[in-house]
């Protein structure tokens, strides 16, 4: 069963600190493990409030971003997985483009529209 990383800030938790429910409940429809990924260092945690987050929270507090592959190649090994064991979606082109470089099937969600059926269409696809 494949974990399925989600994005925190401007994702699953919005810029005002509260949490997408609908996004919830989307994600709480599938059996699969959750992992929230952040960059957020302490500071930003309390800032953006990412202690609200359902599921278990990521974070390599910018040493390095998730811009870098190597946060998730950090991010694979400290939970024993390997790129085909995850499916990912973000708000950041560039780090979309960092996970997919380790063959990570990744998707850009874009946070302005909340199209959540096309992500649904995105996470029914390899889950």
């Amino acid at each position: 069963m494949k974990t399925i990383l989600v994005d925190a800030l401007d994702t699953l938790i919005l810029a005002d600190g509260t949490l997408f429910d609908a996004m919830r409940v989307l994600l709480d429809s599938y059996p699969n493990p959750k992992l929230v990924l952040t960059n957020a260092n302490d500071g930003q945690w309390k800032q953006f409030n990412i202690s609200i987050s359902p599921y278990e929270v990521f974070t390599l507090k910018h040493e390095p971003d998730k811009t870098d592959p190597k946060y998730f190649e950090i991010l694979l090994d400290q939970h024993a997985l390997q790129p085909e064991d995850v499916v990912y979606f973000e708000h950041s082109a560039k780090a979309v483009k960092s996970a997919e470089s380790l063959g990570i099937k990744s998707y850009f969600y874009d946070h302005t529209k909340k199209d959540l059926a096309a992500l649904k269409e995105f996470l029914d696809s390899p889950l």
